[in-house]
């Protein structure tokens, strides 16, 4: 069977991330073509994959314009960019990859399910957390009933404060206007993956968040705008000094520095352009000092037609660690951290720990213990086979975890309790071809 061909639209560091599969598994998939509007990102993409330079453009309306280039198409582009390269791609027959989240409403959510729907073509979102070696173990246990009946889970997202710093001060998702909700941006990953495990999605939520510390009136005496600028002692006793944290990052080079989070902030790693990247980009400016409005800490209450209940808490006042998530069963209790299960039995009043082997660590940088890997193999072999089924974050699934995401926000926002209103079952369609 011929390698799965592939086009990537974004070639950022998801974009980059996930086509990397293919060069890991070339007799499985191949990338034939790629959509970047920035030429050094574009060019690196290309050299990577044997790309001619017709292969390689700079606005995915030009690959859309030349029919059906690929057998499946990698949409990666930014968040609020989603819908219009879906509808375009799939009305051409491409199967597709669409990062999370899949979009920013509910009225462009459903009409990405409808498009793909309606071409017949597979769809698999991001929601990476779904195939992780770990989750797996995890959901194995749920489902094999080894602590009963599910009575309540406990759910925490320790975010980091250099990510949050990061993505969600400096970073592309700051801001609600710009790019969507802390809640959709970072944790429709988590609310997507509590209903995949329960096996159920929320009836009812509500909500509580706001943006507490990185706010101007925090700010420490005599710091700058810009961390290049700020005083010595000032700089020094700043968590969330850029100056330390990239500088770190490169002065680490090949061992994990020159990864993600640094290859957003510059294209040449070199001393150079960090520091005219942090005198001139938004990377270096004060965390104090920023446009940012997203929240850093919100909490999710969630009831479920089962009668279970589930909390929620995303936190940017953490180290960097992976999920922590704890479920109460009516036969024992489950505790896991991203790496270990820990089962404790009530009849028997004894304990299994259970380690679970991911590669990487759960964030980007890492590959999401696994999920990355996880999610491309069964995209690829969705597409290679015709079987839409070996997908886990299809389109319906999808669908419901948005609209879970989006209830949450608008009880935060309205001090509410919000049904979570389930999506019609698909109607029939026949597959497309590959």
């Amino acid at each position: 069977m011929p390698p799965v061909t592939l086009a990537v639209v974004g070639a950022g560091d998801r974009g980059t991330g996930h086509a990397a599969w293919a060069l890991a598994h070339p007799e499985r998939a191949k990338v034939v073509a790629v959509a970047e509007p920035r030429r050094t990102r574009r060019e690196r993409f290309a050299a990577a994959h044997g790309l001619e330079p017709a292969a390689a453009v700079d606005d995915w309306k030009a690959l859309a314009a030349r029919g059906r280039v690929a057998d499946a198409v990698l949409i990666c582009t930014l968040d609020r960019d989603h819908l219009e390269p879906v509808l375009a791609f799939a009305a051409l027959g491409h199967h597709i990859m669409l990062e999370k989240p899949m979009a920013l409403t509910e009225d462009e959510c459903r009409r990405i399910v409808d498009a793909v729907e309606s071409a017949g073509v597979t769809l698999s979102v991001g929601h990476v957390l779904r195939y992780t070696p770990y989750t797996q173990a995890l959901k194995g246990l749920v489902d094999s009933g080894r602590i009963g009946d599910i009575v309540s889970v406990q759910h925490l997202e320790p975010v980091g404060f250099w990510h949050q710093a990061h993505s969600f001060v400096r970073g592309n998702w700051r801001r609600e206007d710009e790019a969507t909700s802390m809640l959709m941006a970072k944790s429709c990953h988590d609310l997507d993956w509590l209903q995949y495990v329960l096996g159920e999605p929320p009836a009812r939520v509500s909500s509580f968040g706001r943006l507490s510390h990185f706010r101007a009136e925090n700010r420490p005496a005599g710091a700058a705008d810009r961390c290049t600028d700020c005083a010595v002692e000032v700089e020094a006793a700043c968590p969330y000094s850029a100056k330390r944290d990239y500088g770190d990052r490169l002065a680490r080079g090949g061992q994990g520095g020159h990864g993600w989070p640094l290859s957003v902030v510059v294209d040449d790693f070199t001393p150079e352009a960090l520091d005219s990247a942090l005198r001139e980009g938004p990377y270096g400016r004060c965390v104090y000092a920023c446009d940012n409005d997203v929240v850093d800490h919100q909490v999710v209450a969630m009831e479920f037609a089962s009668g279970a209940t589930a909390t929620f808490t995303m936190t940017a006042f953490t180290e960097q660690a992976d999920r922590q998530t704890r479920i109460f069963g009516t036969r024992g209790e489950l505790h896991g951290d991203g790496r270990t299960l820990r089962v404790y039995d009530f009849l028997t009043r004894t304990e299994e720990t259970i380690d679970v082997f991911g590669e990487g660590s759960m964030d980007a940088g890492g590959g999401h213990g696994g999920g990355d890997a996880g999610l491309m193999d069964a995209f690829v072999a969705a597409v290679a086979t015709g079987d839409p089924g070996l997908v886990k974050s299809g389109p319906r699934e999808s669908l419901t975890s948005h609209l879970t995401v989006l209830a949450a926000e608008r009880a935060r926002l309205g001090s509410t309790v919000e049904t979570v209103h389930r999506p019609a079952p698909a109607a029939a369609a026949g597959p497309a071809a590959r």
